[in-house]
């Protein structure tokens, strides 16, 4: 049986095989990846994300910062200055980590983010996700002493990708309009052209709004009202929508938590909360990456009159996750 009989407006499903969990970054060819090799001129790197515990405090309600815990040894001992109990001179220590996927700089695997979709074309709506994959079929969900896991589009196809590319960085931070800040088609051109960028396909396109930049400077401290001052972009923009279409990019990056806004953005009764994401995640597969981090490398770029740079951003091969922390480098 065919996965889908219907497919959303403006998708893609199918046009990389039936069977394909990766979406546009399918475009990110060898060919592409060597000029992407040649934007790292000088051979300094620049870190991309955030230290993983921070924002500091509540940002997203439940989700929480990490927390390290040691490990325990055969013997039920603490392997934290542990010592070999009959011989040896050795000093161990041991930890593990208990933490959120999606808590700092963070990639959405294709598997975070689905929508109401009739794709058997009977007249009722499935739970559907890139490439017409499905809640009922495709994942297991959790349940009492069974874990959640995405059987397809699990965040562990985008890590054999080994996503590297060419990033190109837009500043933003003063591009968004009306009192929420937002960041529309024409808004995004302005700014690209400005900078003399060009988004080519199989791009990463990563966008600095200063949040990021709040988050490392003030901590906990961080004042609410300035990080809803950072602009993002308008998911209810169908030209920016488009454009994202056309385009032909890979990614979107942003140093904000959503990339999109939700504050200020009319939406119609029965139509998606997070349209940037349904279009991007869900019609087209372009990855989002939320949290990361572009105040050292922008002002290295702009000083340089530069906004192209290599971008090697990996996520963790976990096996069915449906996202992923990232460690994301520039190099230029």
């Amino acid at each position: 049986m065919p996965r889908w009989l219907k497919r959303p407006e403006g998708s893609n499903w199918g046009a990389f095989g039936d069977d394909d969990q990766v979406g546009r970054m399918n475009l990110v060819t060898p060919e592409r990846r060597r000029r992407a090799l040649a934007e790292a001129r000088e051979g300094r790197c620049f870190l991309l994300g955030l230290p993983l515990d921070y924002p500091k405090g509540k940002i997203f309600a439940g989700r929480n910062p990490p927390r390290l815990e040691p490990t325990y040894g055969g013997d039920g001992r603490v392997m934290y200055d542990w010592t070999f109990a009959d011989r040896g001179s050795d000093v161990i220590n041991d930890d593990r980590v208990v933490m959120d996927l999606q808590y700092s700089s963070q990639w959405d695997g294709l598997s975070h983010y689905g929508c109401c979709f009739d794709a058997d074309d009977d007249g009722v709506a499935e739970h559907v996700y890139y490439n017409g994959y499905r809640s009922d079929r495709d994942f297991v969900q959790p349940a009492e002493g069974v874990s959640p896991r995405a059987l397809a589009l699990g965040i562990e196809n985008l890590a054999r990708t080994c996503v590297q590319g060419r990033g190109v960085l837009v500043d933003v931070r003063r591009a968004g309009s009306g009192p929420h800040a937002l960041v529309g088609y024409e808004a995004l051109m302005a700014a690209i052209e400005a900078q003399k960028a060009h988004v080519e396909e199989g791009d990463l396109l990563c966008l600095y709004t200063g949040y990021g930049d709040l988050l490392m400077r003030d901590g906990e401290a961080v004042d609410r009202d300035e990080l809803a001052g950072c602009p993002g972009l308008d998911g209810a923009d169908k030209r920016l929508l488009e454009w994202i279409d056309r385009s032909g990019l890979a990614a979107i990056c942003a140093d904000n938590p959503m990339v999109e806004k939700m504050e200020g953005v009319e939406r119609c009764e029965g139509t998606a909360r997070l349209p940037l994401h349904e279009h991007c995640l869900v019609k087209l597969g372009v990855h989002l990456g939320e949290f990361w981090w572009f105040g050292a490398i922008a002002p290295w770029l702009a000083e340089r009159g530069r906004a192209h740079f290599l971008l090697t951003a990996p996520p963790l091969n976990l096996p069915g996750a449906v996202g992923s922390p990232a460690t994301p480098v520039g190099t230029v």
